[in-house]
């Protein structure tokens, strides 16, 4: 499949609230959607951040994870964060880390 038959894909994640037909979601409006998504954004920033990585909104369908080198990775969705982080810093990286969020809980 070319890259761009991938990106027009629907392929919802669960992390992604969509509104469907007898689905319940509170996200029945897009703005709200895109509010939402703006919000995970900034949460998956604030645990990015001492990994010197971050991850930008890529036109609602998919993100783009970049470290502070310029290397970049563009995720179909939150689900393939972690394994494109280590791949990008090429160590691991463990979001509960006890002492990553010993940290955030300091920095709030």
């Amino acid at each position: 499949m070319c890259s761009l038959c991938g990106v027009l894909g629907a392929s919802d994640h669960w992390t992604d609230a969509v509104a469907r037909p007898g689905v319940y979601t509170r996200n029945a409006q897009g703005s709200d959607r895109r509010r939402e998504r703006a919000n995970r954004v900034r949460v998956a920033n604030r645990v990015l951040a001492p990994f010197g990585m971050r991850i930008a909104d890529w036109q609602g369908s998919s993100f783009v994870i970049s470290t502070r080198t310029g290397k970049t990775a563009i995720i179909d969705d939150l689900g393939h964060l972690w394994p494109a982080a280590e791949r990008l810093s090429g160590r691991a990286c463990d979001p509960l880390d006890p002492e990553l969020i010993e940290r955030m809980e300091v920095m709030r």
